[in-house]
């Protein structure tokens, strides 16, 4: 199993705006992708900002690429992120999970 970790800041202000937006449209994507295993959303407000921690969990490097592409360390974004995030990480990271039997 691969843990695929996505980071995001948006305005505190905007906090609930986009998870009700992650929980419409992002949430449903990786759902719907073949070889997704789970999604979990974290986030926390530091003072004026909200950081996220979106944390998914996929069968194969070839599910992630279905989802993400040929470059899988690339972020995917929705055209809509552009109304609430500060920046644009360009990359995510994968780790390999292991858990005891």
């Amino acid at each position: 199993m691969i843990a695929r970790l996505w980071h995001g800041v948006t305005l505190a202000e905007k906090t609930a705006e986009y998870l009700a937006f992650l929980q419409a449209r992002a949430v449903p994507d990786y759902r719907a992708t073949p070889g997704n295993l789970s999604v979990d959303i974290l986030h926390r407000t530091t003072g004026t900002v909200t950081h996220y921690m979106i944390v998914t969990h996929w069968e194969s490097t070839q599910a992630i690429e279905a989802f993400a592409g040929a470059d899988i360390g690339r972020a995917k974004y929705y055209r809509e992120d552009v109304d609430f995030l500060l920046e644009f990480e360009p990359t995510v990271q994968h780790y390999e999970v292991h858990a005891p039997a």
